[in-house]
C-alpha cells in the first residue's frame, strides 16, 4: 500500500509507510514523526519487530530541544475564550484593527495555512468556536523576531497542537474573525499523534471516539445539542415544581420495566447478586408515596438487549394528576382507534369481546401481514400500531387512546366515541421512534392486577 499524501505545509509531501501484516494487526494505529495521514481507515499498527522509538517519542524529544517546558502553566492575562471572541469584537468592519487592544486566544490547531514565507494563518477551535491568528513576519521583525525564527516555527507547528496567541483584534476583508499576532504563538501542549482529516470508518469511529469528536463536528455538535435538551428539560421541570432525585443504580432486583437486566455481585455480597437498574420506576413511585408530589430523575439505565445496551432516561412522576394532551402547535394528533380503523378501511373489532384475538389474527390474514411471535392481543395490536401508525409520525407527533391492554400501568375509560376501553397515555413520536410515553398512573392495586392477569 503506498500514495501521496497532501499535508497541512504546503512544503511537505511525503509518501505513506509500507506497513506489514496489515491484515493482521489488532488495530489502527496513527503514524508517528513527520507521516501524517490523511485518513485512519489504511493505516494499521505496523509488525512487532519494529525497532523504531515508540508513537510520538521522536516528535516530543525534537520539540523538547528547541522549546523547552512542553506544558507550560497559564497566565489569564487578556485571555479572552473563543467563544467570547466573536461576541465582543464581531461588530468590527471588514480590515478593521484595534491596535490597543491586546488579546490572548487559546485552542487546538485545526488547519494551517502558509501564504508566501511571511504569512501563517492558524485556525484554532475550541468548543464549537473558530478563531484565526494570523503570523505575519513583516509585522513580527518589530518585535525581534528573524526570518529563521518564523522559519522553524512554521515548521514545528502540527494540526492537533494546543496554542495560545496574544495580539490585536482584526477582522479580514473576508469577514474573518482574527487575531494579528504580535509575537510567536506559545506552544500548551503538542500532539504526539498526527491527527488525519478524514475520520469516516465506523469501527474506527467508535473505537477512538475521541478523534470522531476532535475531526467530525456532527458528532460533537450532537453531544451539545444533547447537553442543552437534558438543561431544558431540568429547568422546565424544576420551574414547575419537581424537585430532582437521584435513585440507586444497583440494587437486589432491577425492576420497574420488562427488560433483561445485567447482573455481577458485590464484594461485601459474595453470596447474592446485584443488578443494574432498567428504570428508574419503582423508585420514583416509592418517593410519591414517601410524600413527594413531584419527583423526577435524569440518568442511565441499563437493559441487557442486543448492542445497546444502555439508554438514557427521563422519568418524573406527580401524585394526583390529569393527564391532559393539549398542544396548539405544532404536534398534531393521531387517536389509536381512529387512525387504524382509517388505515385498515375496516374498525377493528371490540377488544373486550372473548375472541378478540381470533378477529384480529383474521384481520392480519385478510391484509396479508405476518403474524408476532406469541400473538397474544396487545402484540397483536402493537404489531398493527407499528405498521400504520408509528410510520405516519416523520414530524412529532402524538399517538393517544392507546387499547387498555397495552396499558396496563395506566388508568383506562371507555371512550364515548369508539366505546372501546382506553387508557388515559399518549406516547409522542419523531420519525417513527418514541421519545415521550406519558401516563395517569393505575393506582388501584386491584385494577392493576386485573389488568395483569388479563395479560397472562
Amino acid at each position: 500500500m503506498s500514495g501521496t499524501l497532501r499535508c497541512v505545509r504546503p512544503s511537505l509531501c511525503l509518501p505513506l509507510r509500507r506497513f506489514h501484516n496489515a491484515k493482521s494487526a489488532p488495530h489502527v494505529r496513527f503514524s508517528s514523526g513527520r507521516e501524517a495521514t490523511a485518513s485512519t481507515e489504511n493505516v494499521q499498527a505496523p509488525s512487532s519487530s519494529s525497532s523504531k522509538s515508540p508513537l510520538g517519542q521522536d516528535r516530543y524529544n525534537a520539540l523538547l530541544k528547541t522549546k523547552g517546558n512542553l506544558y507550560p502553566r497559564l497566565d489569564n492575562k487578556d485571555f479572552i475564550p473563543l467563544g467570547d471572541f466573536d461576541a465582543k469584537f464581531g461588530h468590527f468592519k471588514e480590515g478593521e484593527t484595534d491596535e490597543n487592544i491586546e488579546v490572548l486566544v487559546r485552542g487546538r490547531v485545526n488547519s494551517l495555512r502558509l501564504s508566501g514565507s511571511k504569512l501563517l494563518f492558524i485556525d484554532l477551535v475550541q468548543e464549537g468556536h473558530r478563531v484565526q491568528g494570523l503570523c505575519n513576519l513583516a509585522k513580527l521583525s518589530y518585535a525581534g523576531i528573524s526570518t529563521t525564527q518564523f522559519t522553524d516555527f512554521a515548521h514545528s507547528i502540527r494540526r492537533g497542537d494546543i496554542y495560545e496567541i496574544k495580539g490585536h483584534p482584526h477582522k479580514t476583508a473576508r469577514g474573518q474573525s482574527t487575531v494579528l499576532a504580535t509575537g510567536l504563538p506559545k506552544l500548551l501542549a503538542p500532539c504526539l499523534h498526527d491527527l488525519p482529516t478524514l475520520f469516516e470508518s465506523e469501527q474506527s469511529r467508535i473505537r477512538y471516539r475521541h478523534v470522531d469528536l476532535l475531526v467530525n463536528e456532527r458528532p460533537a455538535d450532537i453531544l451539545r445539542l444533547r447537553a442543552n435538551i437534558i438543561e431544558y428539560i431540568r429547568s422546565t421541570l424544576q420551574s414547575s415544581g419537581y424537585i430532582e432525585m437521584q435513585t440507586p443504580i444497583l440494587a437486589k432486583n432491577a425492576g420497574g420495566a420488562i427488560a433483561r437486566p445485567f447482573q455481577t455481585a458485590a464484594v461485601e455480597f459474595p453470596d447474592r447478586y446485584v443488578a443494574l437498574r432498567t428504570a428508574p420506576e419503582l423508585w420514583l413511585k416509592r418517593l410519591i408515596l414517601a410524600g413527594f408530589d413531584r419527583v423526577f430523575e435524569i440518568g442511565p439505565c441499563f437493559r441487557n438487549e442486543g448492542i445497546a445496551n444502555s439508554s438514557f432516561m427521563q422519568e418524573k412522576y406527580q401524585s394526583l394528576p390529569k393527564l391532559e394532551v393539549k398542544f396548539n402547535n405544532p404536534f398534531p394528533q393521531i387517536d389509536f382507534f381512529a387512525g387504524l380503523n382509517t388505515a385498515l378501511r375496516r374498525p377493528l373489532p371490540d377488544l373486550s369481546a372473548p375472541d378478540a384475538e381470533d378477529q384480529l389474527k383474521q384481520l392480519f390474514h385478510d391484509h396479508d401481514i405476518k403474524l408476532p411471535k406469541l400473538p397474544t392481543l396487545p402484540r397483536l395490536l402493537d404489531r398493527l400500531s407499528s405498521l400504520y401508525l408509528e410510520s405516519q409520525c416523520n414530524e412529532p407527533t402524538w399517538i393517544t387512546h392507546y387499547p387498555e391492554c397495552l396499558s396496563p400501568l395506566s388508568k383506562s375509560f371507555v371512550d364515548p366515541d369508539t366505546k372501546q376501553r382506553v387508557a388515559a397515555r399518549a406516547e409522542l413520536f419523531i420519525q417513527g421512534r418514541e421519545y415521550v410515553n406519558t401516563y395517569e398512573e393505575e393506582n388501584s392495586p386491584f385494577e392493576q392486577r386485573r389488568k395483569f392477569v388479563e395479560q397472562l
